[in-house]
């Protein structure tokens, strides 16, 4: 009989070891927690953070883990808080594929899980480099979407082998703990259908706290369903259909975190494409009255996700305007910009933008769609009161592993979402932790380095 794929999964958890990273890919996991640091702190005036930090204080955990802006609960809200901030914004980094993923949304695993053992920053490192492989590998394994499930699916058991990782779990137990994520965190796809709602940002956040809680229960000796893939009422049976998971990294081969993306605007990243094409063709469109048309050719994918529903043109939430291709295109095209300022509610509500917007026309094109997604093709041709047609193809924004941002960019992002906060001596230092994190001692002095008190203080 072939080996289970928990077993496997498990065996190479406890196997991997930071030793054996080459050093690209531990820099890049360096540089993601930057990412994951600055979308978070960008998070922090967001009502479903206020929400979830109030639930969060109630509880006490022995010994716990910190709060992202200070406090400390149980390791479970504390990696759901941490995990809403990191991911709310649609600013947090993507791997896309048969199912496309956010794959720095396992940190929060990470660091919650790694402060309550006292992890230190080698351990951090690798558990991060664990966490983005086997989802990246499960993605492009079997689509979730397709079946009507969501991608967060799969993030409760990257997000348990992260806190096994960092909890100093064999394999034995390792597996345990996937079994358990595994059985009882299935996701609905409805999360991003139609009007969109706090949970959107929420929904992983919400796959790592339960991973970890699973982990928890692993550590103490608790024994989960198996084969949890494999199994007659299982994952490949009810959700996916049969699969093979390809390689993991390591021994010469390559490791998934370097296929992923970081953002350059905070949206959802099959937009990013539009976003960069509308900003090339702006300074030749003059005026946004001049604009009869705004047409998209784009990929399946893209109209799926973010280009059919009714919504999408009229955006009531800051969660439906980020997942919105017209709403993306048409505001950048009028503004010259994509910041978060882009997403307010006066803004997307704005009756002269929306004129804008109802003029954008999405077209699914089979030979974009044949190139996602290795790229992701937007077409867009903006079509002038004078009759005049301006076009911009882009396939591999800012960002993409095809087209990566540079340290200096990605330092840039964090400090312009970090220091209006926190102010520059902070953002120094986080940057400079991040930068050498092989040499924190322990998780907590981390997630501390972000304690609003103490910055107050400071």
């Amino acid at each position: 009989m072939p080996q289970p794929l928990a077993d496997r999964l498990a065996e190479y958890t406890s196997a991997l070891r930071f030793e054996k990273l080459p050093a690209p890919v531990v820099h890049e996991a360096k540089r993601r927690f930057i990412d994951s640091f600055a979308t978070a702190v960008g998070a922090m005036d967001a009502d479903a953070y206020a929400i979830a930090r109030r639930c969060a204080e109630r509880v006490q955990g022995r010994p716990g883990a910190g709060l992202l802006g200070g406090a400390r609960s149980s390791v479970e809200w504390a990696t759901f808080v941490n995990g809403l901030l990191i991911r709310y914004l649609d600013y947090n980094d993507t791997y896309l594929s048969l199912e496309p993923a956010h794959p720095s949304d396992n940190l929060a695993a990470v660091l919650a899980a790694g402060d309550m053992a006292q992890a230190n920053g080698r351990e951090l490192i690798t558990a991060a480099v664990l966490a983005y492989e086997v989802q990246c590998r499960l993605c492009d394994a079997a689509s979730l979407r397709k079946h009507g499930w969501d991608h967060v699916t799969y993030g409760a058991i990257s997000a348990a082998l992260a806190a096994c990782k960092v909890l100093r779990l064999d394999a034995a137990r390792s597996k345990q703990a996937v079994g358990l994520a595994g059985v009882c965190n299935v996701a609905l796809r409805q999360t991003r259908a139609g009007e969109l709602s706090m949970w959107k940002g929420c929904a992983f956040a919400n796959a790592a706290r339960n991973g970890v809680f699973a982990a928890l229960l692993a550590a103490e000796g608790m024994t989960g369903p198996a084969p949890i893939f494999e199994g007659e009422l299982g994952i490949m049976k009810l959700l996916t259909g049969p699969f093979e998971l390809g390689p993991l990294g390591g021994e010469g081969r390559p490791f998934m975190i370097l296929q992923t993306y970081i953002k350059f605007w905070p949206a959802e990243y099959h937009s990013q494409s539009a976003i960069d094409a509308a900003l090339q063709l702006r300074p030749e469109v003059g005026d946004i009255r001049n604009v009869a048309a705004i047409d998209i050719q784009t990929f399946d994918a893209a109209v799926e996700i973010i280009g059919k529903d009714p919504e999408k043109w009229r955006p009531k939430t800051r969660e439906t305007a980020d997942h919105s291709l017209p709403y993306c295109t048409a505001v950048a095209l009028a503004d010259g910009d994509v910041t978060l300022a882009q997403f307010a509610p006066e803004r997307f509500t704005d009756p002269a933008l929306l004129e804008l917007v109802a003029k954008v026309n999405i077209h699914r094109d089979a030979a974009l769609s044949s190139r996602y997604p290795a790229g992701i093709p937007n077409r867009v041709t903006v079509r002038l009161q004078n009759g005049r047609q301006l076009m911009r193809e882009v396939e591999f924004p800012r960002g993409h592993a095809r087209n990566p941002m540079t340290d200096a960019e990605v330092e840039h992002k964090f400090r312009t979402l970090v220091q209006p906060r926190y102010g520059k001596e902070r953002a120094d230092r986080v940057l400079q932790a991040c930068w050498e994190l092989e040499k924190v001692k322990a998780a907590g002095e981390l997630v501390r380095l972000l304690d609003e008190n103490e910055a107050q203080q400071a």
